[in-house]
């Protein structure tokens, strides 16, 4: 006995359904309306073209749905009768049009009880006609998006049923935009419009003829690119004529096919009509300028044969050689060569000289062969382009099985290092921007020097960087990459302890044993954490007869700016970076101006390490420049900051200031409230009583203050020191000095709380000490939490009673009692009140770089 569920509305307000439309868009659209329970009467689709058949009609004769396949509706602007009665014959109450290139007749439009609707791929009424999305790029809108409207006796002129949209990115393409966005957000609105109207909720808004357009198609006749023109201008034209029939110039002397564009490198000169100067083969690809003496950067080149080369290759005869297939790889060849058979039906066989575009294969075929390729060999993932890169059937094998065995890679990573004799070693330093996998020069060429603060001398002459690419994707970021990531950098911990000396004057020995050891340490850690976030399940009140369930999910932010400072270069990277990388995000990642090099050094070992391209990018330069581009970065959702507290006070506002210094990233609520944690400054106090351990209240009391040469945000700021003891401390304290090649270590005492040096950071070698009276627990705690800092402290005392009493009552994110700067990778770390707010390290961080998703699911 079969059941039925009574509530079940799957049957209910259902449509007949006629599709008249083609392509890979059509076949899904189709399967959709069918999945959702639309009973579609009848495709009417293209003729098989050289012997194939629209992907539309493959999979509706499959289901056996009835399909036509008219080469077309009317003869001299009347409609074939005959087509006509058979397109009435099936009934249909709808016609879907999802992607239709003949001309419908209106009788055939106007036939079903709800009329016609159709697919556009542009924000009607601007771009009518059949060249939409390329026109959409080539006038620089900067909003792409689809129509489903209507159909009526106009040219995509009739009334609008639904409209989404989406930004265009910089460096969006046909593809791009298709692939992103039009396609995949397309299907789902086509079957949203069907349902609308099977529902009777369909609206009918009339098309405006404000900002209405029509640009006609695109020949290859008027596609060439005006040189005489701005860069923007230009580029747009580029990336708007699609590879057919694709934007072209003459290089050389010879017509080029010019695709999509980036950033602006040096390289060799080549000549290109009409344009102001030169362009430039470069490693990254041909350089163009516009009439405004900007550039931009073409990626490929395509010939007038179809043969398209990297644009960085223009120039290089080499040849690569043959490889030698295994028996698996041949079995494998054969296995493409029938996929290659199923789409160039119309040739006999396919031999090893075989031309996938030569044979009649369109835009439409490469991606069904990329597709294809993706469900049978899913271990390799092709481009559109790579299709367009490897023509014959000989060369698309040797490319597909180098891409198999991992060979067929990307360029080796390229750095242009400075070097360095020190320590009895070569060091090696990158000096450019990393960006998106790559280190490149800053976009207008503008450099600053590091100083090597021992001795006065430049490290290197720097580039500034006054740009930000970043890749905002969802990560689920792997364990193994962030641990390659930390044995890479205990393989060159030396190296990179030897460069934060020279780069921030840290002492090799500490730099080695804390600035470079616990960083790598927190990778570690947090490579734990990959794959352990999760979120929970809440019981919540039930409301009968239904019962509900409530869970979490925590969730990466997107893409994250981190902002650090010189005094721990690479460990306060580690700190951010390991924690938003384990929570799924991607980082832009500035370093303090003066002290970029260690961040540089592991930008280079995250490529060695695996990281994907753009997860990890370090742009170094100003503040006021650099810091300020995060801020106002719209795409950006997360900034992280460890510094001073007036900075981390210009974050918390919604204005901008003038000084260049202090402005850097105060825009954050106006741009897009980002989430926002700031580690600022302290005047930790250290509260020493009569009873502690006195050897060890001096050696551990020195290094609350002199650890890093007192270039630390926990150090004791201020000393109390019970009365009763005071003078043997100083006198030991005193005794216990070393010479030193850098600021001479001091001690102010008799300090009393009024005085400037009692309340503002020192940040330097200078021990501030102060009396209490003995026995007055209570009245030191008040002065020591009378401060607007509140990030560390500590307690030295015996009795483990007062030193728990003092420790619930220090204001202070960080208490430590007996001991001092004993920070540990899975304790959080962070302050309170004007010290900040937020946690790094520990279970806590991760949280910085999470969003949290309640769903309540009633069942």
């Amino acid at each position: 006995m079969r059941k039925f569920s009574s509530s079940s509305a799957y049957y209910q307000n259902k449509l007949k359904l006629a599709l008249i439309g083609q392509s890979l868009f059509g076949q899904e659209v189709y399967t959709n309306l069918r999945k959702q329970g639309h009973k579609v009467v009848g495709v009417f689709t293209v003729p098989d073209k050289d012997g194939k058949a629209d992907p539309l009609a493959v999979v509706a004769e499959k289901d056996g749905t009835p399909v036509f396949k008219f080469p077309r509706w009317r003869v001299k602007g009347k409609p074939i009768p005959e087509v006509v009665e058979a397109y009435k014959a099936v009934g249909a109450e709808l016609n879907v049009m999802p992607f239709c290139s003949q001309f419908i007749p209106m009788n055939v439009i106007d036939f079903p009880k709800h009329g016609s609707i159709i697919y556009h791929p542009s924000i009607l009424p601007r771009h009518r006609g059949a060249s939409a999305i390329n026109w959409t790029l080539i006038e620089g809108d900067k909003k792409a998006g689809f129509s489903i409207f209507w159909a009526d006796d106009g040219l995509d002129t009739g009334p609008i049923l639904l409209q989404k949209e989406c930004p265009v990115e910089p460096n969006d393409t046909v593809d791009t935009l298709y692939n992103r966005f039009l396609f995949p957000e397309g299907i789902k609105a086509m079957v949203e419009a069907v349902q609308l109207i099977a529902d009777g909720k369909a609206p009918k808004i009339p098309q405006s003829e404000d900002g209405a357009s029509y640009e006609g198609i695109q020949k290859k006749s008027n596609a060439k690119v005006n040189m005489a023109q701005p860069t923007e201008v230009i580029h747009n034209w580029i990336r708007g004529h699609d590879k057919v029939p694709g934007a072209w110039a003459v290089i050389d002397g010879k017509v080029r096919f010019l695709n999509t564009v980036g950033s602006v490198p040096t390289g060799q000169p080549i000549e290109v009509e009409g344009a102001s100067q030169p362009g430039l083969i470069a490693k990254s690809g041909l350089i163009l300028f516009g009439s405004d003496g900007k550039a931009l950067q073409v990626k490929n080149l395509q010939f007038e044969d179809g043969k398209m080369i990297p644009a960085s290759k223009y120039f290089s005869s080499e040849e690569t050689a043959s490889l030698d297939l295994t028996d698996d790889e041949k079995k494998m060849a054969e296995e493409i060569r029938v996929i290659w058979k199923g789409i160039l039906s119309n040739v006999p066989a396919i031999d090893d000289t075989t031309d996938f575009f030569k044979s009649g294969a369109a835009s439409m075929d490469v991606v069904r062969l990329v597709e294809e390729l993706k469900q049978k060999c899913g271990g390799v993932q092709l481009q559109n382009e790579d299709v367009y890169m490897a023509t014959t059937f000989q060369s698309f094998i040797q490319m597909f099985v180098r891409r198999l065995r991992g060979e067929d890679q990307e360029e080796e990573l390229v750095i242009d290092y400075v070097t360095k004799d020190v320590n009895n070693m070569t060091v090696k330093m990158p000096y450019q921007c990393f960006i998106n996998g790559k280190f490149e020069d800053a976009e207008d060429g503008k450099t600053y020097n590091t100083v090597n603060p021992t001795d006065g001398s430049v490290c290197l002459n720097f580039l500034f960087a006054v740009f930000i690419i970043y890749l905002q994707q969802k990560l689920n970021f792997l364990t193994s990459f962030v641990c390659s990531l930390a044995d890479l950098m205990e393989e060159h911990q030396e190296e990179l302890a030897t460069i934060e000396t020279i780069d921030s004057g840290a002492v090799y020995t500490l730099a080695l044993k804390t600035h470079v050891g616990m960083s790598i340490q927190t990778f570690r850690y947090f490579a734990g954490w990959c794959d352990k976030i999760q979120g929970s399940t809440i019981p919540i009140n039930q409301a009968r007869p239904n019962r509900n369930l409530t869970f979490t999910k925590k969730e990466p932010l997107g893409v994250c700016a981190i902002v650090i400072p010189w005094n721990y270069p690479l460990m306060m990277l580690a700190w951010k970076s390991a924690a938003c990388l384990a929570a799924g995000n991607t980082l832009v990642l500035k370093p303090a101006q003066v002290t970029p090099l260690t961040a540089l050094k592991f930008a280079e070992l995250t490529v060695k390490a695996g990281i994907p391209k753009g997860v990890i990018n370090i742009v170094p330069g100003s503040g006021g420049l650099v810091g300020q581009r995060m801020s106002d970065h719209p795409d950006i959702r997360k900034l992280g900051f460890t510094g001073s507290t007036p900075i981390g006070k210009q974050i918390m506002k919604s204005r901008l200031l003038s000084d260049d210094f202090c402005c850097f990233c105060c825009s954050c609520a106006v741009s897009n409230l980002k989430k926002v944690s700031l580690e600022l400054g302290g005047k930790s106090p250290l509260i020493i009583f009569s009873d502690c351990d006195m050897d060890k209240a001096v050696r551990m009391g020195m290094s609350s203050v002199y650890f890093n040469k007192g270039e630390n945000c926990i150090a004791a700021g201020r000393l109390f020191v019970e009365e009763s003891i005071h003078d043997e401390y100083i006198r030991r304290v005193v005794f216990s000095y070393q010479s030193s090649f850098f600021m001479e270590p001091t001690v102010f005492t008799d300090v009393e709380d009024h005085m400037f040096i009692a309340k503002e950071e020192s940040f330097g070698p200078v021990m501030v000490v102060s009396k209490f009276k003995d026995g007055d627990v209570d009245g030191v705690l008040s002065r020591a939490n009378n401060t607007e800092f509140g990030l560390a402290s500590g307690v030295f005392t015996r009795d483990i009673n007062k030193a728990m009493y003092v420790s619930e009552r220090l204001e202070a994110g960080t208490v430590f009692v007996n001991t001092y700067n004993k920070t540990d990778v899975a304790a959080p770390f962070g302050g309170f009140k004007q010290s900040g707010f937020g946690k790094d390290l520990g279970e806590e961080a991760l949280h910085e770089y999470l969003r949290t998703k309640a769903v309540t699911v009633e069942y």
